[in-house]
């Protein structure tokens, strides 16, 4: 929201390939579990909380090939979807592996 971004990369989706789960970080608890509204601003407050995640199921399947949308594990398309629920704003490319080429463009 604060840089105004309209679209963003989701770089290294290859690397989750082979995870049984993934894990979202979503937010931040104190330890009495209240929520905290921001990242925490000092060690001190950094060594208290603890992480809220959102655990998705993984895809276990070769995703470095793929050159569309399409051709990705529905798990991966849902990992996808849900960061850009989560970030507010759309994702345009997903990267796939180590060449330029390993770049899937999403109109």
């Amino acid at each position: 929201m604060v840089n105004g971004y309209t679209a963003i990369a989701l770089t290294k989706l290859d690397i989750l390939d082979v995870l049984k789960e993934i894990k979202i970080g979503v937010g931040y608890l104190k330890r009495n579990g209240e929520k905290m509204e921001h990242f925490p601003a000092n060690m001190g407050e950094l060594e208290d909380i603890k992480v809220e995640y959102i655990i998705m199921p993984g895809w276990q399947q070769d995703t470095a090939q793929c050159r569309t949308y399409e051709e990705l594990p529905q798990n991966a398309r849902n990992y996808v979807e849900k960061i850009e629920e989560l970030v507010c704003v759309p994702v345009k490319w997903i990267g796939v592996g180590k060449s330029r080429a390993s770049m899937i463009t999403i109109f």
